[in-house]
């Protein structure tokens, strides 16, 4: 289910409660007088916007946009207006705003302006392990990380005051850890903050060269005046201790490095750029040792080498996954800092049992790629839960790369010479996201691929939520919903036909008659997702073990609710349903070559 509730409560008062960081972050936003707020659900920022919508719509607006970059526009036309406003998204996703990123900076803001962006350090749901950081950098925006949910509503409000001050863009920046864990938050109240109007100044807000070569100007004069305030602002602590060690950290590691080292002398920033040089310099010169503790790049490590200061960090942590208080704890003995702790007697430990990653049972997404593998084609794949059709056992995309680059990836493979048909499989919010252009590119271009668009009317891989082909808005009000087939042909695709995912002969036809075609074809596959945001589930199938010859077609669907069972009749081993799983799709009883499949007896009539 969608974590918006269906009837918003007045938001609670002012006291202590248990909030994950996204909750923290949206709860800081709502004290600091946000009225607009807009996001794409990434994983793992998803719940920023989800939580900002359980508080009432008298107070803001909170919305999905069609991507990240249409999120933070919004958010910055609310700021033009004179409003305060935040735009959300996962590390991936500032790639796709950056464009509207970069020219923000100069032009800086009217109502301040905040960009809550989640890293994914160990790329537990990501395609990749980026430091978000550099753009902060890049882009000569400010960046503050909380070390617990606390911090994350604390550094939230102060993010607002501090980009009206400064006149800038702010981001508040976390992690997966960060976001998802839960911790005792004090809570205040809603300042209301009245809109300052818009600002008529075409020099600072219209971003043509001649304005730009100023306002960079003004930007780096930003820069220097920001340095100084944040090197006595209290959002960077100096917690004096054993001379011997300092360490430098921010984020959730500060709570690693207390857990490890709890005498040591800490300098905890609660702003990773841009840094205080004089604060670093008094800090490093009052301890013996210096080292730096962050995840993922060497960012405030190579800041301080530049300032001629001596430190220590990824000769001793390492530059990739995710921090855990062990992982700091061994770069810590690596150090000589601690003694290293005793081997363990050689023994038994438990293994967990290995659980691949697999659709879930009924996926609609399951029969798209049993016909998809069938042709042959080669198939350019995109960013969502049917990627996990790559493996086995559907082995069903042989490409990708980042959200909405399966057609433009196809149509270059067809440009190229790629002697199979080529085929691209995109989900239906995917599409919305960044695969529009794509498909107008190649009409455009004449390129022969055929286009297999997902449709299970949500976006089901982030927990189901709503975008613009599913009539509804994040609140769950009715709204206009995308005609997909009206869209594809009024780009110009001459061939396109609906499917219901589940006619698995349907599906086999309607692709071999696409693939036929010649120029742009495209196959809508269309039944809604079995989990999100309700889940569906129909009488379960059982096996009947006199008639199964134990062939396995079934098992090629890899659903999770078969398995190869112990032996069973006449000593032979068959297929087992598990009927709590089974969602009743009779996506097996239709790949079965015996029709021993059926449902179960008490579903019959």
């Amino acid at each position: 289910m969608s974590a918006v509730p269906a009837a918003v409560q007045a938001p609670p008062k002012s006291g202590l409660r248990p909030m994950t960081g996204n909750e923290a972050i949206a709860r800081g936003a709502w004290e600091a007088g946000v009225t607009v707020a807009a996001a794409y659900p990434g994983t793992p920022s998803t719940e920023i916007m989800e939580s900002l919508a359980t508080y009432p719509a008298t107070d803001l607006h909170a919305q999905w946009a069609t991507n990240e970059k249409v999120a933070l526009d919004v958010a910055i036309g609310a700021s033009f207006a004179g409003s305060r406003a935040l735009a959300a998204m996962k590390h991936v996703g500032l790639n796709v705003a950056a464009d509207a990123f970069m020219s923000q900076a100069y032009i800086g803001v009217n109502g301040g302006l905040v960009i809550a962006v989640a890293d994914d350090p160990g790329i537990h749901s990501s395609q990749n392990e980026q430091d978000s950081r550099l753009y902060g950098q890049f882009a000569t925006v400010p960046v503050l990380e909380p070390a617990d949910a606390q911090e994350a509503l604390d550094l939230t409000r102060f993010a607002f005051a501090l980009s009206e001050r400064f006149d800038t863009m702010v981001m508040v920046r976390t992690t997966t850890r960060m976001s998802h864990t839960r911790s005792g938050v004090k809570v205040g109240t809603r300042t209301e903050v009245p809109s300052r109007g818009f600002v008529e100044d075409r020099v600072k807000n219209v971003m043509v060269p001649a304005h730009a070569r100023g306002r960079h100007m003004a930007l780096l004069e930003r820069e220097a005046a920001l340095k100084a305030y944040l090197r006595d602002s209290p959002i960077q602590r100096w917690e004096k201790g054993d001379p011997k060690v300092g360490i430098i950290t921010a984020g959730t590691c500060y709570t690693y490095v207390r857990e490890v080292l709890p005498n040591a002398s800490v300098l905890k920033l609660g702003a990773s750029w841009p840094l205080p040089a004089k604060l670093l310099r008094d800090f490093c010169a009052s301890v013996e040792r210096v080292f730096v503790v962050e995840e993922l790049e060497s960012f405030i490590e190579r800041e301080m080498l530049a300032l001629g200061l001596k430190v220590s960090g990824k000769e001793f942590f390492p530059r990739v996954g995710e921090f855990s208080p062990e992982l700091v704890r061994a770069g810590f003995e690596k150090a000589g800092v601690l003694a290293p702790r005793p081997q363990a007697a050689a023994g038994w430990s438990p293994e967990p049992i290995a659980r691949p990653p697999v659709l879930c049972a009924g996926c609609p997404h399951t029969s798209t790629y049993m016909a998809v593998r069938a042709t042959g084609a080669r198939v350019a794949g995109d960013i969502g839960c049917y990627t996990l059709a790559a493996l086995d056992p559907l082995r069903g995309i042989d490409t990708c790369v980042a959200m909405g680059s399966s057609i433009g990836v196809a149509t270059g493979m067809a440009k190229a010479g790629e002697p199979r048909p080529v085929l691209a499989t995109i989900g239906d919010s995917t599409f919305l996201h960044a695969g529009i252009p794509a498909l107008i590119d190649a009409v455009y271009n004449d390129a022969d691929i055929t286009v297999m668009l997902l449709d299970n009317h949500i976006t089901a891989m982030t927990g189901g939520q709503h975008h613009a082909g599913t009539g509804k808005t994040l609140r769950g009000e009715v709204a206009p919903r995308v005609d997909y087939e009206a869209l594809m042909r009024a780009v110009g695709v001459k061939w396109v036909r609906k499917v219901d995912s589940y006619d698995l002969a349907a599906m086999h036809q309607a692709l071999r008659e696409a693939i036929g075609h010649r120029g742009v074809s495209v196959v809508i596959s269309d039944r809604p997702c079995v989990i999100d945001p309700v889940r569906i589930k129909g009488p379960p199938l059982a096996i009947d073990d006199k008639l199964c010859n134990a062939c396995q077609s079934c098992m090629n669907l890899g659903c999770p609710a078969m398995t190869w069972g112990e032996a069973t009749f006449e000593g032979r081993h068959t297929v087992q349903i598990d009927p709590a799983l089974c969602v009743g799709c009779t996506l097996c009883a239709q790949v079965c070559t015996v029709d021993c499949i059926k449902p179960t007896q008490a579903a019959q009539p």
